[in-house]
C-alpha cells in the first residue's frame, strides 16, 4: 500500500516515455511520496490537495515499448516488465539471468561466447527484435545489465510500431535516467571463478532545471571453462533538461568495451554431445575477442496540452567486434579426432535512427479516440572483413586425450583479403487508433508502410577494386487490429490480428529480387487483476503462420529443368506455430514478490516444396522447446526483530528441444543418367537435447544504508547445453556462489 498526492498521479500520466519514468517511484512497495521534477503540488488556490491512498503492484503507466501511451489493460497483447528491483534481488550479471523472469523467451545459443541469442514463440529475436530505449541495436554483444532500469518484453506482433521485426516479440532495454533527488549507491559483487565487479550509480539535480545520472561498472572474471575470461568496462551518463512544465529533453549515452575468450564449447559426434568434463576448453590458447559498443540518444517530449503530445527521438550507435580463434567444433570423427579450423572476424555497424511521433486523444460524439502516428528512419552501415590464414588449419587434436601443455600460445599469421560493407536504409510511416466505443468495448486499428533498401559494396583488398551488388528493395504493409472487452476495470478480454514481414535472400528463377515473406499472427487472451492488483494474471493463446516461406525453386527458368541451385528460390514453403502463455505476478503482502509463468509452443514445417535444400514437413523448428516455465519469489521482512532480512529463489525450466539445423531434403544426381535422374534423401542435421531445470536461491540483510546479498545458483549442479546452428555446443554454468555488498547514499 502506498500514499501519493492526487495531482502527482495526474502529472505522472501526462509525462510521455522516459520523462514519465523519471517522475515515478523506483519501488512500488515503499511508503515514500513520489518525487516530482516540477515545483508545485498545489491547486489553483495554492492549497495542498487532499492525500489519498491507492493499492496495487501493476505498473500505473503505459509501457514505453508500446510507444503509443496505451495502458496495459487496453493493449490487445501481452506485456511483461522486469524492473530494477527484480534485477537487483537476483543479482543478474547477464541478460540471460534477467529473462529467466520473462515467460516464453529463452536463450537459444551462446554463439561461441560472443553473445546470447534469444528466442520467443519459435522465432529468433537477435537480428531485429532487440531494442535499447526504443531503438534497434546490434545484438552481437552481451549487453551490460548494471545500467538497466528495467527490461520490457512486448509479446507477439510489433511490426506496426517497429517495422521489420520477427513475430515472437521484442525486448526493450531501458537504461537508468536522472532524478531530481540526490542519491546513489556503490556496490561490489564477487563470486566463484574469480568474479569481481565494482559498480557505481550517482544521481541528483544540478539545479531546478537540470538533473544528471551516472552509472558505471567494471568486471574482471574467469570462467568455469579453463582459460576463458572476461574483462568489461561500462559507463552510462545521462542528463534531464526540464525546459518547462510541458517540455523535457533527455540526453544519454553509454559505452561498453569487453575483452572475452571465444569458446565454441564441447565436442559432438553425430547427434551425441560428448561426455567430457564441463571445464575442458578446446579452443586455441591464443584465442581472443573484443567487442566495443557505444550509443548516444536525444529524447524530446513536448505536451501541447493534456491531450496532445509530440515526441522526437534521435539515436547514434556504434558497434565493432573483433575475434581470432580456432573455428566451430564440427566434423569430429567417431574416434574423437577434430581438425581445428581457423577463423577471424572484424565486423562493425553504425546505426543512425530518428523517430517522430504524435500522440493525442479526442472525442467524436461519445466515442473516444486515442491515436498514435508517426514516421521513423534508420540508416545502417555495416563493414565486415574476410581474412586468410597462412595455415590451412591448426592441426588435429583428440578430444578424449587432450593436453593443454602441448598447445602453442602463438597465433598464426593472417591478413585481410576483402571488405564487404552492407548499407541498409529503413523508413516507415504508421498510424493507429484505439477507439473506446464505451467503457466496456475498445477497438484498436492501425497500419504501417515499411520501405527497406540494401546493397553490398565489396572491395578486393589486393586489387583495390570495388563492386556493388544490385539493390535489394522490400516494401510491405503491416496492419494490426484488436478488440478489447472490459467487463470491469480489473479484467480485459482481447483478440488481435497482426502481420509482419521478413526479407528473403536469393532471387527468383528469373534473377529478380525475392519478395518478403508475410507472417500472420492471431492472438486471444484475458488479463485479470484480483484484489485490486495484489494478484495479476494473463492467459494468451496464439497462432503464427508463414504461408510463403522461401525455399529452393523446383525448376529453373525454363520450367522444365530441375533446379539444384539453392540461391534460386520461390515462396512455396510454410511454417505454422501455435501456443499458450500463462503469466502470474503477485504481491500478497508487504515485501513479498512472486512471479510465475508457463508457455507452450509448437512451431512446425507445415509445407515444403520437397526440392533440394528445402525443409522436411512435420519437423519442429530447431531451438524451440515445446515447454518453458519460471517461478520466483523474493521476500524482505518489513518489520520486527529481523527487519531487513530477505530471502528468495528462482526456478527456470527449458523443455526438450533440438539444436543444430532442421533436417532437409538433398537431391543427388545419378551418374550417367539420361535423362538426368536424382535420388532424394533426408539429411539429418538436428541434435536432440533433453529439458532441464535450474534453481537459484539467495539470502540477504539490509541495515541502514548497508546491504549484503548472497546467491547460490544452479543448486542442483544441472548439466545441459545451448547449441547454435553451426554446432557451438556450450555447457551451462555449474553451481556457483555470488555475493553483493552495497552502500546507499
Amino acid at each position: 500500500m502506498k500514499k501519493i498526492l492526487l495531482p502527482t498521479i495526474a502529472l505522472l500520466f501526462s509525462i510521455p516515455n522516459h520523462a514519465q519514468e523519471i517522475a515515478s517511484a523506483s519501488n512500488h512497495n515503499t511508503s515514500e511520496i513520489i518525487s516530482n521534477p516540477f515545483d508545485t503540488i498545489k491547486n489553483k488556490k495554492g492549497q495542498i490537495l487532499k492525500e489519498i491512498t491507492i493499492t496495487g503492484n501493476k505498473p500505473q503507466k503505459p509501457v514505453s515499448a508500446a510507444r503509443s501511451g496505451i495502458k496495459i489493460m487496453d493493449l490487445p497483447q501481452s506485456v511483461q516488465v522486469i524492473d530494477n528491483e527484480i534485477i537487483t534481488q537476483q543479482q543478474a550479471i547477464r541478460l540471460s539471468d534477467v529473462i529467466k523472469n520473462a515467460n516464453g523467451v529463452y536463450v537459444g545459443s551462446a554463439r561461441g561466447g560472443a553473445q546470447e541469442s534469444f528466442w520467443s514463440r519459435g522465432y529468433d529475436m537477435s537480428s531485429n527484435n532487440m531494442f535499447k530505449n526504443g531503438f534497434r541495436y546490434n545484438a552481437g554483444s552481451i549487453p551490460e545489465v548494471s545500467g538497466l532500469e528495467k527490461v520490457e518484453f512486448l509479446k507477439g506482433g510489433s511490426a506496426l510500431l517497429f517495422g521489420n521485426v520477427a513475430p515472437g516479440g521484442i525486448l526493450n532495454l531501458v537504461t537508468k535516467t536522472p532524478k531530481f533527488e540526490k542519491g546513489g549507491e556503490i556496490s561490489m559483487q564477487a563470486g566463484s571463478y574469480d568474479y569481481y565487479k565494482p559498480s557505481v550509480d550517482f544521481y541528483g539535480p544540478l539545479n531546478k532545471y537540470i538533473a544528471y545520472r551516472f552509472t558505471g561498472s567494471y568486471e574482471n572474471s574467469k570462467s568455469f571453462r579453463d582459460y576463458v575470461k572476461n574483462d568489461r568496462i561500462y559507463f552510462n551518463p545521462s542528463f534531464l533538461f526540464k525546459i518547462s512544465e510541458k517540455t523535457q529533453i533527455i540526453a544519454q549515452g553509454d559505452y561498453l568495451s569487453a575483452d572475452w575468450t571465444p569458446d565454441f564449447g564441447t565436442g559432438i559426434i553425430g547427434e551425441t554431445v560428448l561426455n567430457i568434463p564441463r571445464n575442458t576448453y578446446f579452443g586455441a590458447l591464443w584465442s581472443t575477442g573484443n567487442t566495443k559498443s557505444s550509443s548516444a540518444s536525444l529524447l524530446f517530449n513536448h505536451d501541447f496540452n493534456k491531450n496532445w503530445k509530440l515526441a522526437f527521438n534521435s539515436s547514434f550507435q556504434s558497434y565493432r567486434r573483433t575475434q581470432k580463434s580456432t573455428a566451430q567444433m564440427n566434423g569430429v570423427t567417431s574416434s574423437g579426432n577434430w581438425k581445428r579450423g581457423l577463423t577471424q572476424a572484424d565486423a562493425a555497424e553504425i546505426i543512425f535512427g530518428d523517430q517522430l511521433s504524435l500522440q493525442g486523444t479526442f472525442n467524436t460524439g461519445k466515442i473516444k479516440h486515442q491515436i498514435f502516428t508517426g514516421v521513423d528512419y534508420e540508416n545502417s552501415i555495416a563493414p565486415s572483413y574476410t581474412f586468410a590464414f597462412a595455415l590451412a588449419d591448426y592441426g588435429t587434436i583428440n578430444l578424449f586425450d587432450y593436453d593443454y601443455s602441448t598447445q602453442s600460445k602463438e597465433a598464426p599469421f593472417s591478413k585481410a583479403t576483402q571488405l564487404a560493407t552492407t548499407n541498409t536504409q529503413r523508413f516507415g510511416a504508421y498510424a493507429q487508433d484505439l477507439i473506446s466505443i464505451n467503457e466496456y468495448i475498445k477497438v484498436l486499428g492501425g497500419i504501417r508502410w515499411s520501405w527497406q533498401e540494401a546493397d553490398v559494396d565489396t572491395k578486393n583488398l589486393s586489387t583495390a577494386i570495388t563492386t556493388t551488388s544490385a539493390k535489394t528493395l522490400n516494401k510491405a504493409y503491416s496492419p494490426k487490429a484488436g478488440l478489447v472487452i472490459q467487463p470491469n476495470r480489473d479484467m480485459s478480454i482481447f483478440a488481435s490480428y497482426s502481420n509482419s514481414f521478413t526479407p528473403n535472400t536469393g532471387t527468383t528463377v528469373d534473377l529478380k529480387t525475392l519478395a518478403p515473406s508475410i507472417i500472420d499472427q492471431f492472438e486471444v487472451g484475458i488479463k485479470k487483476d484480483f484484489w485490486r492488483g495484489i494478484l495479476s494474471t494473463n492467459v494468451t493463446l496464439y497462432q503464427i503462420s508463414n504461408n510463403n516461406l522461401a525455399q529452393t525453386a523446383q525448376f529453373q527458368a525454363d520450367g522444365v529443368t530441375l533446379n539444384v541451385n539453392n540461391n534460386l528460390k520461390e515462396l512455396v514453403g510454410a511454417t505454422k506455430g501455435k501456443g499458450i502463455e500463462v503469466d502470474v505476478t503477485a504481491k500478497p503482502t508487504e515485501g513479498l514478490n512472486i512471479i510465475a509463468g508457463y508457455s507452450f509452443n509448437e512451431t512446425k514445417i507445415s509445407k515444403s516444396s520437397g526440392t533440394s535444400g528445402s525443409l522436411v514437413v512435420g519437423d519442429i523448428l530447431a531451438r524451440t522447446p515445446r515447454h518453458t516455465a519460471n517461478l520466483s519469489f523474493f521476500y524482505k521482512l518489513p518489520s520486527g526483530t529481523l527487519k531487513g532480512l530477505s530471502f528468495g529463489a528462482i526456478a527456470s525450466y527449458i523443455g526438450d528441444r533440438t539444436g543444430g539445423w532442421n533436417d532437409r531434403y538433398v537431391w543427388t544426381e545419378v551418374p550417367n543418367s539420361n535423362p538426368k535422374a536424382y535420388t532424394v534423401t533426408i539429411e539429418d542435421r538436428d541434435i536432440p537435447l533433453k529439458g532441464y531445470t535450474t534453481v537459484d536461491a539467495s539470502v540477504g540483510y539490509e541495515w541502514k544504508k548497508f546491504s549484503i546479498l548472497c546467491k547460490l545458483s544452479n543448486i542442483t549442479n544441472e548439466l545441459n547445453y545451448t547449441v547454435h546452428e553451426n554446432y557451438s555446443v556450450n555447457p551451462i554454468a555449474p553451481r556457483q556462489v555470488m555475493t553483493s555488498l552495497k552502500y546507499k547514499f
